[in-house]
């Protein structure tokens, strides 16, 4: 199982804290009480397992179409919305675009993924609540790191968003890229810790199809959000 690079302070010390207890675990086993020794030393290695698997980094097969938008995040999609009257439409020009918010539970992937090649062009901190990640006030009230992007897709340049936002157990934003960099179809550029939502903002408009509907389960960098008409055809 690869782990990711992003969680190595808590795995690695988790694993350091696991491997002291299951020592202590199986001195008990060995000096003191067999049967509590094992059950101890199974609930070390089943308890550091569990905490590597949070930070798993599953390979994940990018499709190559380059006329789509894919998933930022992998869970399920809690809510697709028309966005008109919002801080968001300026980075619109002023028109309309649709948000699709994923929720990730605790035992999803928690990795995030470019949704196209686009380059960052601005990033925005917001310090907030950590109201549960399903709730409504989680969008707006939360803690959040949004970063506006040059997006390259269907022969096009279009500006897409996205952003990581905190629940009531995830409160680490990881997020290391900064503006000008590029990001490529798919490659990583951050993850939020244990349990939270991402949201992906896009123009509104006949050319940009939607490919998902509310309670779709999603894969960051495999499933399809949405197909964009290529403006040579």
């Amino acid at each position: 199982m690869k782990l990711t690079h992003y969680g190595i302070r808590e795995w690695l010390g988790g694993g350091m804290i696991f491997v002291v207890l299951l020592a202590g675990s199986i001195l008990i086993a060995a000096r003191m009480d067999f049967a509590v020794g094992v059950t101890c030393s199974i609930i070390c290695v089943l308890g550091w397992f569990s905490l590597a698997a949070f930070f798993r980094d599953p390979a994940r097969k990018i499709p190559e179409a380059g006329n789509i938008l894919i998933s930022p995040a992998d869970g399920y999609v809690k809510d697709i919305e028309i966005i008109s009257n919002s801080d968001e439409n300026k980075y619109f020009e002023g028109k309309n675009a649709i948000r699709v918010g994923i929720f990730l539970s605790v035992l999803d992937v928690h990795l995030n993924r470019a949704p196209c090649r686009m380059t960052v062009k601005e990033k925005i901190y917001r310090k907030g609540k950590f109201h549960d990640a399903r709730d409504t006030l989680a969008s707006t009230e939360n803690e959040a790191m949004t970063i506006i992007c040059d997006a390259e897709a269907a022969g096009r340049r279009f500006t897409v968003l996205v952003r990581q936002i905190s629940g009531a157990i995830a409160k680490r934003i990881v997020c290391p890229v900064e503006p000008g960099e590029t990001i490529d179809k798919g490659g990583q550029y951050g993850m939020i810790k244990f349990g939270s939502r991402t949201e992906l903002f896009f123009p509104a408009g006949p050319d940009f199809e939607l490919k998902v509907n509310v309670g779709d389960r999603v894969l960051a960098g495999e499933t399809v959000i949405t197909e964009i008409k290529d403006r040579t055809e």
